[in-house]
C-alpha cells in the first residue's frame, strides 16, 4: 500500500494544486456494519463526486478485509461502540497508513486521545451528516498530509543525526590511527566517497566495521 497522498497535497491518484482538488478515482472504504448509517456516508461521498466506494459490512478479519480492498481512504462509522471495539479500530489506523475518518454518535476525552495516539486523522462525534460528509473527507485527508509532513521531517531530522554521530565516531578513529586533525579526518572521509562515488556516511561506516575487525 503507498503512503503518499495529495488533495491538497496528493500524489496517490493525482491532483495537485493548492487548494482541494476532486478525485473521483479515489477508492474509498466505508466500514460500517449498519446499512442505514452506511447509506448516509455513501449518498454524501456519490453526490460529491466520489465514485469508486466500497462498504465492508462486518469487521471480522477487518484488517485482512482493509487490505485487501486496498482504499485511499477510509471512513468507519461506529455509532455507540465499546472499548473493545474502538481499539480494535484504532489498531487498524495504527497499522493501515491512510487517511481515517472515525465517526461516533458518543465520546469522552480518553477516546479522542486514543483516537489521535492511533493516528485517527478525524474523530466525528455526533456528526453523521450527508451534507458534512465531503468537507470532514478533505479536512481528513489535510491532517493526513500535514501529519506525514511532519513524520518524514522528523525522520529526516533523526537520520541526518545518526549519521553525523557515524561520521564523528569515523573521524575519531582516523585521527587516532593516522595521527590526524578533525579536518583532515573529515577531509580524508569526503576524498574517499568522492573517489568511490558513495556517501561519507557509508565511508565512514566502513572505516567503523575495519576498526571492530583489528581491534
Amino acid at each position: 500500500m503507498s503512503e503518499t497522498y495529495k488533495r491538497s497535497e496528493m500524489t496517490s491518484h493525482g491532483a495537485t494544486s493548492p487548494g482541494v482538488q476532486r478525485d473521483s478515482t479515489f477508492k474509498i472504504a466505508i466500514v460500517d456494519e449498519s446499512p442505514v448509517r452506511a447509506a448516509i456516508l455513501e449518498d454524501g461521498l456519490r453526490e460529491a463526486g466520489f465514485n469508486q466506494v466500497e462498504r465492508i459490512a462486518e469487521t471480522r478479519n477487518l484488517l485482512a478485509r482493509v487490505y485487501a480492498l486496498d482504499p485511499d481512504v477510509i471512513l468507519i462509522d461506529l455509532e455507540n461502540p465499546s472499548r473493545d471495539v474502538l481499539e480494535q479500530m484504532f489498531q487498524i489506523s495504527r497499522t493501515v497508513k491512510r487517511p481515517i475518518a472515525m465517526f461516533v454518535d458518543h465520546s469522552d476525552s480518553a477516546s479522542i486521545r486514543a483516537a489521535v495516539d492511533a493516528g485517527v486523522s478525524a474523530y466525528i462525534v455526533g456528526g453523521l451528516r450527508k451534507e458534512r460528509v465531503s468537507h470532514i473527507l478533505d479536512l481528513c485527508i489535510s491532517r493526513f498530509n500535514a501529519f506525514a509532513r511532519l513524520q518524514a521531517e522528523l525522520d529526516s531530522a533523526k537520520g541526518a543525526l545518526e549519521d553525523r554521530k557515524v561520521i564523528d565516531r569515523a573521524k575519531g578513529v582516523l585521527m587516532k590511527a593516522k595521527q590526524l586533525s578533525e579536518e583532515e579526518a573529515y577531509g580524508l572521509l569526503r576524498k574517499t566517497a568522492m573517489n568511490e562515488n558513495k556517501k561519507i556516511v557509508e565511508i565512514a561506516q566502513s572505516v567503523l566495521t575495519a576498526a571492530e575487525l583489528f581491534k
